[in-house]
């Protein structure tokens, strides 16, 4: 049994504290200001120090995109197929990269990791821990958290490419349509098993959210017509031009992950890429998470995301939300992660000072109640 003592304490789901947090079994047994630690615990003292859960990036390429491999380590995107809702990020993911052992310096205890954004409906993403094992089974917090889908400039360039469809946006629609008919009909009459059909069965049946890559307004209403359409649970992604829209989606209650912030406005359809467009959303009540869509944005920087959605308008306990329970709860990881609570993981991050300010610095990092090494 661990005691962490003294701390400021910001739960995110309640109010702060200065006070203690009990754990036991890499759970969080109890905290508050006056909790009794059993004499027989660890005690840590924290006097002075900020503890807040472990942050969570909602949308990132970590272990499949690796840093410092060239091509060798870059699994991405299935790119001679433009429909592939079988594959899963968990099968390409090297869970000894770089970049995870980056996330836990930066105090990113989850990931949420996916397929690119290459072809129309590309496959599933995992959470899982940024610490723990070698073996990337052993990391896992939920596997599938959504089903990979893309419209805009991405697929239509690849396949344009290769002189193949989707070579518009009107194509990328219809692709996506069609496979989803043909699931429909599958389900209601299907008799031989059919493996890519099969993937997609839980969108339609409501277990599985599609998670819709989408910069544009435009392609942000085609994917939520396509939702509609089919009845499935949507997740927007990127979400670029969200504020041009930001009644429409608040009207639909439909979740968000924006990002990556940071990155060059490299081509047309970002080009109104803005931090304060996370604020502009989340004053409209739309639960907001951000992303780095690591390595777009090394996964270090996820909390600056948060940092500058700040500074330029969005409420700072909304933007440390939108990289801790937001991103739990779109992600359906909230009864294992993104707040300080009985039950839930003992991830956690002891800060020494403003979690969101640049000069803080992180102290010490606790995945499943074991402190890891940021050295």
């Amino acid at each position: 049994m661990k005691a962490l003592i003294n701390g400021r304490v910001d739960p995110i789901t309640s109010e702060e504290f200065e006070g203690n947090i009990l754990i036991d079994e890499g759970k969080i047994v109890d905290f508050g200001p006056d909790i009794e630690i059993p004499d027989e615990s660890e005690v840590i003292d924290v006097e002075g120090k900020t503890i807040v859960p472990g942050f969570i990036d909602a949308h990132c390429h970590v272990g499949i995109s690796e840093e410092g491999e060239g091509w060798e380590g870059e699994d991405t995107n299935e790119v001679y197929e433009p429909i592939t809702p079988h594959l899963r990020a968990l099968d390409a993911i090297n869970p000894n990269g770089i970049a995870l052992k980056e996330a836990v310096k930066a105090g990113v205890t989850t990931i949420n990791v996916g397929p690119g954004s290459a072809n129309p409906i590309g496959g599933t993403f995992v959470a899982i821990k940024t610490a723990g094992s070698s073996i990337v089974d052993e990391l896992v917090i939920k596997e599938p958290t959504g089903l990979k889908m893309a419209t805009g400039e991405n697929p239509k360039r690849v396949y344009k490419e290769q002189k193949k469809i989707p070579s518009t946006r009107m194509s990328t629609a219809a692709l996506i349509r069609e496979k989803l008919f043909e699931t429909k009909d599958y389900m209601e009459n299907g008799e031989e098993k059919d493996f890519k059909l099969e993937a997609l069965k839980p969108l339609l049946e409501r277990d599985l959210p599609g998670r819709i890559h989408a910069h544009r307004a435009d392609d942000m209403v085609s994917a939520i017509r396509i939702s509609e359409e089919f009845g499935f649970d949507l997740i927007l992604e990127h979400c670029t031009e969200g504020h041009k829209i930001a009644d429409y989606i608040a009207e639909r209650d439909i979740p968000v992950v924006f990002g990556p912030g940071l990155a060059a406005k490299s081509k047309r359809e970002n080009r109104e890429r803005s931090f304060k467009t996370p604020g502009i959303l989340s004053k409209k009540g739309i639960k907001v998470a951000l992303m780095t869509d690591s390595p777009v944005i090394p996964i270090k920087y996820l909390a600056l995301m948060a940092a500058y959605s700040v500074r330029e308008g969005m409420d700072k306990e909304e933007a440390l939300k939108a990289i801790t329970i937001n991103a739990a709860e779109i992600c359906g990881i909230d009864d294992r992660v993104g707040s300080i609570e009985k039950g839930k993981d003992a991830d956690l991050i002891v800060v020494d000072g403003d979690p969101l300010e640049l000069k803080s610095t992180i102290d010490m990092v606790f995945i499943d109640g074991e402190e890891v090494d940021t050295e």
